[in-house]
């Protein structure tokens, strides 16, 4: 299959499958005489893996651990949950900075009243103030942590 059809059977845009391809996450394709290059059911069973733990919010390096623990299907499988394990303790940690950031944000709302100009504004002042926020990460994101960048991943 070409790309465009794996695209559509995945729901892979073209341009992420290509960019997967290049960073190695999927190997890339055989190419036909013509020069497209030509999928497999490999190639989808991959990119459909791919696909279910960027919906878990997995990392790249998350999922090419996985993938190479998958390599070795009569292994232990301490890996896996080890990995399984941090990542649910990422996830728990971001639910904490979102319930900070809501209560942040409702702290905001609750400074406008309706009958006030925006000079008057409870929440542009709030804005412009020394932030509020109980930031124990040391991140400045508007939401700390959640855009940790690590070397190859995206």
């Amino acid at each position: 299959m070409k790309i465009g059809e794996i695209s559509k059977a995945t729901g892979v845009p073209v341009e992420t499958i290509r960019y997967y391809e290049k960073i190695g996450l999927v190997p890339e394709p055989k190419r036909e005489a013509s020069g497209y290059r030509q999928y497999r059911q490999t190639h989808l069973d991959r990119l459909l893996f791919i696909k279910r733990c960027r919906n878990l919010d997995m990392a790249q390096d998350e999922i090419r651990e996985l993938l190479r623990l998958a390599d070795h299907p009569d292994a232990d499988c301490s890996e896996v949950d080890a990995l399984l394990a941090r990542h649910l303790r990422h996830v728990r940690e971001r639910l904490k900075e979102l319930t900070s950031l809501e209560d942040t944000l409702e702290q905001l709302q609750r400074a406008c009243s309706e009958g006030r100009t925006v000079s008057e504004c409870g929440i542009l002042g709030g804005l412009t103030s020394k932030p509020a926020i109980n930031n124990t990460t040391g991140n400045n994101n508007h939401v700390p942590g959640t855009h940790h960048h690590t070397p190859g991943s995206r």
